[in-house]
């Protein structure tokens, strides 16, 4: 008889894509980030980024799926690898998975060396991730204990219409602080000065990121991260991304589609071309100009049961380490998957090509 709160117990109540495939997203996500970890520092982002792709691209065709890329590298036309709807795996087997994957997310963070780059994905059964259009989100990030606080209190919610000074109240009431304790991230982008300031108003403290704010979204699920909300406008792939692992994590994500000229406060006239251009696209979708602006919550971005998450660091990050390269080829590597059953596992790998010239050692 099995006590209800073993490993045991809760890896037999994973679904069927949990079981057969978490473990090997690590090697995945792995394979990606050291190839880009080899361009870390060259300037290069087209490189560290084309490697990336390749890497992770051979080794998911070699998984016994059927998958298909829902999150990607762009369209067909767009990418040469991993573009959406790209049909990757052996084909052989039962399991079948929409994807979400980003190779190299932070392509500038690799290529100067900078902080908070990863490699990054996530599978769910089919219709089980948001197919998102390559536009941006808007999106307010926080961890499950905001989640708990309104379910005790049900008339204290965050909301992205909701003045910047009321969500940090909720947040810190949930946290029991102050709001001048609490770090909220967002991307340092001209389009956020308002926000910046309106969060600096509130007496939060800011900490700005040139790239990347999906592991720092991922970290306000964990506690001892340093950072308790995420806000701004980003990619929606990177929305769809964090909103896998809060799912997981019983965090929250709420977050609402925006094209770039309208989010970056450009001139109707580039916004009525930007919408020409995009808007046939989103229509295919089944997004119009009317539900465009509806807010989506982690549910609505990621409404799959059976969801699996993976990332690696190639830079160092709030709690990933960088991949360290040791001559012949070898490498270390620091990684976080985690399944719906809420199995979380933070990975430190070694990988030996000469087990004779390579000793392991503790770091």
């Amino acid at each position: 008889m099995t006590h209800p709160k073993t490993a045991e117990n809760m890896m037999n109540g994973a679904g069927p894509i949990e079981q057969a495939l978490l473990p090997r997203l690590l090697h995945i996500t792995e394979a990606a980030a050291i190839a880009a970890a080899y361009q870390m520092g060259r300037g290069d982002k087209m490189l560290a980024d084309h490697v990336a792709v390749e890497a992770m691209r051979r080794m998911l065709n070699k998984l016994d799926m059927r998958g298909v890329i829902k999150i990607g590298e762009g369209e067909r036309d767009e990418a040469p690898m991993l573009y959406i709807g790209e049909e990757v795996g052996t084909g052989k087997g039962n399991i079948v998975v929409d994807i979400a994957v980003d190779p190299l997310e932070g392509t500038n963070l690799t290529a100067d060396g900078i902080p908070g780059s990863i490699a990054v994905m996530a599978m769910a059964e089919p219709g089980g991730l948001f197919h998102g259009p390559d536009v941006y989100m808007d999106k307010i990030v926080v961890g499950g204990d905001v989640v708990r606080y309104e379910k005790e209190h049900p008339d204290e919610r965050i909301n992205l219409d909701f003045p910047v000074a009321h969500n940090l109240q909720i947040v810190a009431n949930a946290l029991n602080r102050d709001i001048d304790e609490l770090v909220v991230v967002i991307l340092d982008r001209e389009r956020h000065k308002k926000k910046i300031e309106e969060i600096r108003a509130s007496g939060a403290r800011v900490s700005l990121v040139s790239d990347g704010d999906l592991m720092p979204g991922i970290a306000t699920a964990i506690r001892g991260s340093g950072v308790h909300v995420v806000m701004g406008a980003g990619g929606s792939g990177e929305a769809v991304l964090t909103a896998a692992a809060m799912k997981i994590l019983g965090g929250k994500i709420l977050a609402r589609l925006v094209l770039p000229n309208v989010a970056n406060g450009e001139s109707e006239e580039m916004i009525a071309k930007e919408k020409e251009e995009k808007m046939p696209r989103l229509v295919t979708m089944g997004i119009t100009e009317d539900s465009i602006n509806d807010v989506m919550d982690t549910n609505k971005l990621v409404p799959g049961k059976d969801v699996i998450f993976a990332a690696t660091g190639i830079t160092p990050g709030q709690f990933l380490k960088e991949v360290n390269l040791f001559g012949g080829g070898d490498a270390r590597v620091h990684s976080v998957s985690m399944g719906s059953s809420g199995v979380v596992k933070f990975t430190d790998t070694i990988y030996i090509v000469d087990k004779e010239e390579t000793p392991v050692r503790l770091m």
